[in-house]
């Protein structure tokens, strides 16, 4: 349960929140599932005391229980310290509150070790002159990411107000993304439902494993088209983990193809990273709360590896095969 100030809820961003916990855990890890924070994030704010546990400072590795409450006081949006930078973007709707722009495969979210420019979010401090200030300063109108070899659609807050109100809509399963991937070997199933609990893995830390314990993760698939030692996937997310569809895949062997992180180290159909791409965006309008639907058709990468699988129909007819099974689901 999600407990905002009266008397700030209308300002662009709250001061203060309460939460309600619901679960039992770590309180860093508690607070970076429920909010934009990170954990690092949380932790600081834990140690400086701009976040307690029923109403006292403790420690970052403290375990909440059911029925604590956890107040947060969010310090001042910082000025960023990233560079705009004039990268094209592909934009599919914007408006004063948010912009859907579907990423290309390659392009990483935000900066990171690596990655400190050519962002994302380097093209949307060019594009945009004001950015929400709650993902702080390296993830500025960040709701949600997708992998960096992975293609599709993300909506940006460019105002804390629709930042918090699309963020709630993903953290309630009321925002709705859907994906299609191409994966290695021929599923006998038509459909199918993964969930399995995620976590970091526990020996590589670069990767994500299905850990019990690990928070809820639910991916539910469809068969697209069959090409033989290939299949393609439409997918819908119930949860949004990270490398959620990629493990869950793994799981059942039938990694994305393309995979060199989960799947086959050799990548077939000329591949420069996994085939998988979010199509379809479905979320509230922030301010209205009309109900906006996108799609982003198949990139050129995708189509190709497909019609060397053994597709015949174009991107246009694909899509609309996946806009059918989405009537199934």
């Amino acid at each position: 349960m999600r407990l905002l100030n009266p008397a700030i809820q209308n300002t662009p961003m709250p001061e203060q929140e309460s939460i309600l916990c619901g679960a039992s855990g770590r309180l860093d890890s508690f607070v970076a599932a429920e909010t934009e924070l990170s954990r690092t994030q949380a932790q600081r704010m834990i140690r400086e005391g701009d976040i307690l546990l029923n109403g006292k400072s403790v420690k970052p590795n403290v375990t909440v229980s059911i029925g604590d409450l956890v107040d947060i006081t969010y310090p001042d949006p910082v000025e960023t310290d990233v560079l705009p930078e004039n990268i094209p973007l592909d934009i599919l709707y914007e408006d004063e509150d948010l912009l859907v722009v579907n990423k290309p495969q390659g392009m990483v979210v935000h900066p990171a070790p690596g990655h400190a420019s050519g962002t994302l979010v380097n093209a949307l401090l060019y594009h945009i002159r004001d950015l929400s200030g709650i993902g702080g300063e390296l993830r500025p109108g960040i709701v949600h990411r997708i992998d960096r070899m992975t293609s599709g659609l993300l909506v940006v807050a460019k105002n804390d107000t629709a930042h918090r109100a699309l963020s709630e809509q993903f953290r309630d399963h009321s925002a709705h993304r859907s994906y299609v991937a191409l994966v290695d070997g021929n599923i006998r199933e038509e459909s199918g439902t993964v969930d399995a609990p995620l976590a970091r893995h526990p020996v590589d830390r670069k990767k994500m494993a299905i850990v019990p314990g690990g928070r809820d993760a639910v991916t539910h698939w469809q068969i697209a088209a069959r090409y033989g030692q290939y299949t393609l996937l439409q997918i819908e997310l119930e949860t949004g983990r990270t490398h959620q569809i990629r493990v869950h895949l793994y799981s059942i062997q039938h990694p994305v193809t393309g995979d060199d992180v989960y799947g086959r180290e050799k990548r077939p159909f000329g591949l420069i990273g996994q085939a998988l791409h979010g199509y379809r965006l479905t979320f509230r309008h922030p301010r209205s709360g009309e109900p906006l639907v996108f799609y982003a058709p198949l990139p050129d990468y995708f189509s190709q590896a497909l019609a060397k699988a053994g597709e015949k129909a174009d991107a246009a007819e694909i899509l609309s095969r996946l806009q059918s099974l989405e009537q199934k689901s």
